[in-house]
């Protein structure tokens, strides 16, 4: 059976195999600081390790419930709230002349690109947030979600 470990600040798959009958940990792949898995994470240990059989779906669905969001306190929580306030903070520092005057068109081709998809993920994940409310049948105006997400209130 296959599952994530955490070791020090990464996370890592792994297999427990029997070996002269010793226990002993195949590492299938290096997750990074946040476990994820994704589609070249599953193609890359298909490619490496073909024997071993892998309930992608559960393994995907056991991380998912990791992060635990009604903990303000867990490092998860801390870890996104820090990085979406960078990515605040780097975006309102970019400003659309640095595009213009940039050497390379490829570059600012590639910036608005991401820019973009960041765009419609955070369109996404704010659908998400505001039918899950509907789901709970909250008022949104005192819901977790309310203060947090004032533009929802106005769909």
């Amino acid at each position: 059976m296959a599952f994530v470990r955490r070791k020090g600040n990464a996370f890592y798959l792994v297999h427990n195999v029997r070996r002269g009958g010793k226990v002993r940990q195949l590492h299938l792949a290096r997750l990074g600081d946040r476990a994820r898995i994704t589609d070249s994470v599953v193609r890359e240990v298909s490619k490496k390790h073909p024997f071993v059989q892998l309930d992608w779906r559960l393994l995907r669905e056991q991380l998912d419930n990791q992060i635990d969001l009604a903990d303000p306190e867990s490092p998860a929580v801390l870890n996104l709230v820090y990085s979406l306030r960078s990515l605040n903070l780097d975006l309102a520092d970019l400003f659309p002349p640095v595009l213009r005057i940039s050497e390379s068109p490829r570059v600012a081709q590639e910036l608005l690109l991401q820019l973009r998809l960041l765009q419609s993920t955070i369109q996404i994940k704010l659908d998400q947030f505001r039918q899950r409310e509907e789901l709970k049948g909250t008022n949104r105006s005192v819901g977790r979600l309310g203060t947090a997400f004032p533009d929802l209130r106005k769909r």
